[in-house]
Protein backbone atom coordinates (compact mmCIF):
# COMPACT_ATOMS: atom_id res chain seq x y z
CA UNK A 1 0.00 0.00 0.00
CA UNK A 2 1.64 3.05 -0.61
CA UNK A 3 1.06 6.33 0.70
CA UNK A 4 1.17 9.24 -1.54
CA UNK A 5 1.47 12.87 0.25
CA UNK A 6 -1.76 15.28 -0.85
CA UNK A 7 -0.94 17.65 -3.90
CA UNK A 8 -0.37 20.64 -2.63
CA UNK A 9 -2.00 23.43 -5.21
CA UNK A 10 1.26 25.98 -5.87
CA UNK A 11 0.23 29.74 -4.58
CA UNK A 12 0.20 32.19 -7.51
CA UNK A 13 3.17 33.95 -8.38
CA UNK A 14 3.72 37.67 -8.70
CA UNK A 15 2.90 37.69 -12.46
CA UNK A 16 -0.63 35.66 -11.53
CA UNK A 17 -0.99 37.96 -8.61
CA UNK A 18 -0.48 41.38 -10.84
CA UNK A 19 -2.79 39.71 -13.65
CA UNK A 20 -5.61 39.19 -11.34
CA UNK A 21 -5.29 42.61 -9.78
CA UNK A 22 -5.16 44.29 -13.26
CA UNK A 23 -8.08 41.78 -14.31
CA UNK A 24 -10.49 43.11 -11.00
CA UNK A 25 -9.12 47.27 -11.66
CA UNK A 26 -10.34 46.26 -15.58
CA UNK A 27 -13.58 45.51 -14.51
CA UNK A 28 -14.28 48.21 -11.85
CA UNK A 29 -12.95 50.69 -14.13
CA UNK A 30 -15.24 49.41 -17.26
CA UNK A 31 -18.14 49.53 -14.80
CA UNK A 32 -17.32 52.74 -13.59
CA UNK A 33 -17.00 53.86 -17.09
CA UNK A 34 -20.67 52.53 -17.61
CA UNK A 35 -22.31 53.97 -14.59
CA UNK A 36 -21.10 57.27 -15.72
CA UNK A 37 -21.85 56.79 -19.02
CA UNK A 38 -25.21 56.27 -18.15
CA UNK A 39 -26.01 59.17 -16.17
CA UNK A 40 -24.33 61.63 -18.40
CA UNK A 41 -26.82 59.93 -20.84
CA UNK A 42 -29.55 61.06 -18.19
CA UNK A 43 -28.13 64.28 -17.82
CA UNK A 44 -28.05 65.30 -21.38
CA UNK A 45 -31.89 64.16 -21.67
CA UNK A 46 -32.59 66.07 -18.76
CA UNK A 47 -30.54 69.32 -20.25
CA UNK A 48 -32.11 68.34 -23.72
CA UNK A 49 -36.09 68.76 -22.09
CA UNK A 50 -35.00 71.80 -19.78
CA UNK A 51 -34.23 73.76 -23.19
CA UNK A 52 -37.10 73.67 -24.92
CA UNK A 53 -39.12 76.38 -25.58
CA UNK A 54 -41.24 78.37 -22.27
CA UNK A 55 -38.94 75.80 -19.77
CA UNK A 56 -36.29 76.88 -17.08
CA UNK A 57 -33.22 76.65 -19.26
CA UNK A 58 -34.52 78.73 -22.37
CA UNK A 59 -35.84 81.49 -20.19
CA UNK A 60 -32.47 82.04 -18.70
CA UNK A 61 -30.52 81.63 -21.71
CA UNK A 62 -32.84 84.27 -23.01
CA UNK A 63 -32.67 86.74 -19.85
CA UNK A 64 -29.10 86.05 -20.36
CA UNK A 65 -29.04 87.17 -23.86
CA UNK A 66 -31.29 90.43 -23.38
CA UNK A 67 -28.91 91.75 -19.99
CA UNK A 68 -25.52 89.71 -19.84
CA UNK A 69 -23.93 92.04 -17.48
CA UNK A 70 -26.87 92.47 -14.86
CA UNK A 71 -26.76 88.16 -15.18
CA UNK A 72 -23.28 88.12 -14.74
CA UNK A 73 -23.92 90.38 -11.36
CA UNK A 74 -26.23 88.11 -9.87
CA UNK A 75 -24.33 85.17 -10.93
CA UNK A 76 -21.24 86.52 -8.74
CA UNK A 77 -23.55 87.55 -5.98
CA UNK A 78 -24.94 83.57 -6.14
CA UNK A 79 -21.47 82.50 -5.62
CA UNK A 80 -20.35 84.98 -2.89
CA UNK A 81 -23.97 83.76 -1.11
CA UNK A 82 -23.29 80.28 -1.53
CA UNK A 83 -19.48 80.27 -0.46
CA UNK A 84 -20.62 82.15 2.64
CA UNK A 85 -22.99 79.80 3.12
CA UNK A 86 -20.58 76.82 4.11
Amino acid sequence: MDIEPPHSVPSPGAAERAIGTATDVLRTVREAAEGLRLAVDRLRAMVDRAQRPGQPLAQLRAATRRAPLTSLFIAFLLGIALTRRR
